[in-house]
């Protein structure tokens, strides 16, 4: 009987072994590392070439030792189109102050930005798309953890610009399709290894309706469309399931938003970010922000990292005199980001204050390029 060799951690790149603390063994250095604050690493990225590298370029040994040592910290995905390409690239985020982006491997089938996001764990779904301007079924699969892609199961339909949304382990997608197609709407089970993606029982009258955005709340997934949001609840009989959402929530919901702490939020033209409680059926201004945030108009999108309501906009430059040279502003995006705790006040007054913020520069991004999509999960 043969005897399998015992496993060992993922050895650092080859130009990175022996030096991280010449005292130690890599290994041990690695797990060192994986113990500080992922706060503490832009810090760390600048001691040495082969920190930087850990850190910065290929930090997959790291990951794999914060895994080992159940420790996580909140990420953030960020996908930007280039004004050239109907395809997004991926970069991984710190949410901390002076964290450089870290470039993701592009998706294997070259889908548009008009594909969808959910995030289940550690693994970012992404549904649909067209490619050479036919919608697609793909489903694929980050795990930013590896930087690896993988393929999951295909939709039953077709479809870019979908509803897309994870519930208790459960993906729900709806719209983007032929309204007649009897997979409008369809779920996936992420607990059986096996699962294929199952139709949701949805009435006909519902399905005309091109899709905005998605969100879970209060138990319910629920969508935001042209011509009404929709309510979905999985817990209900399938004649009851379906059903129009709060006309007080349709009419301030626009396009992209958050949940924290049980509150949908968005943001209306104005560039003022506004909270819904599903409780009272109403919405409130997040005061306090005037003062902290430009009133931006477009390009701005909402995120839950670690239960922190974080705004990312495409920003300007505001470095020192100006580019060098008419390629390298071509070749510049700028994007800003911000964190804010928001608490709730007496008679459902939102109050928001800013901790922390920052400007990211994508240096190798034409400029044009927008944001499609943002994601936080835990790594």
């Amino acid at each position: 009987m043969s005897t399998s060799a015992p496993t060992s951690s993922p050895e650092p790149p080859e130009f990175i072994r022996g030096s991280l603390i010449p005292a130690l063994p890599d290994d041990l250095a690695i797990h060192c590392v994986a113990l500080l604050p992922r706060a503490a690493h832009p810090s760390l990225a600048l001691v040495s070439r082969a920190f930087h590298t850990l850190l910065c370029r290929d930090p997959g040994p790291l990951l794999a030792a914060r895994r080992r040592l159940r420790l996580s910290d909140p990420h953030v995905i960020l996908s930007l189109r280039p004004p050239a390409s109907a395809s997004p690239l991926f970069f991984l985020l710190l949410p901390h102050p002076g964290w450089p982006p870290l470039p993701l491997p592009s998706p294997p089938v070259p889908v548009s930005s008009s594909s969808s996001v959910a995030v289940d764990g550690n693994r970012v779904f992404l549904f649909g798309g067209s490619v050479s301007g036919v919608p697609s079924p793909s489903v694929q699969i980050l795990d930013p953890r590896t930087r690896s892609w993988s393929v999951g199961p295909r939709l039953s339909s077709p479809r870019e610009f979908a509803a897309a949304v994870a519930h208790s382990g459960v993906l729900f997608v709806a719209g983007g399709c032929v309204p007649s197609s009897p997979f409008w709407a369809e779920s996936l089970n992420l607990s059986s290894p096996d699962a294929k993606w199952s139709p949701v029982p949805s009435p006909p009258h519902f399905r005309e309706k091109w899709m905005h955005g998605s969100a879970s709340l209060a138990g319910k997934v629920l969508a935001v469309a042209d011509r009404g949001g929709l309510a979905y609840d999985p817990a209900a009989p399938p004649t009851e399931a379906w059903a129009p959402v709060s006309p007080i929530l349709d009419m301030g919901w626009k396009g992209r938003a958050a949940v924290v702490g049980g509150i949908l939020y968005s943001y209306d033209y104005l560039g003022q970010v506004k909270g819904y409680d599903p409780d009272t059926d109403c919405w409130s201004k997040v005061e306090g922000l005037e003062q902290e945030l430009p009133k931006f108009l477009c390009g701005a999108t909402l995120a839950n990292v670690g239960e922190l309501l974080y705004l990312v906009w495409e920003g300007k430059w505001k470095g020192k005199g100006k580019a060098k040279g008419k390629g390298e502003a071509r070749s510049m995006v700028v994007i800003d980001w911000a964190a804010i705790a928001v608490t709730k006040a007496e008679e459902g007054r939102l109050t928001g204050k800013v901790l922390s913020r920052d400007t990211i520069v994508f240096k190798d991004m034409p400029k044009g390029s927008a944001i499609t999509h943002c994601i936080a999960l835990e790594l």
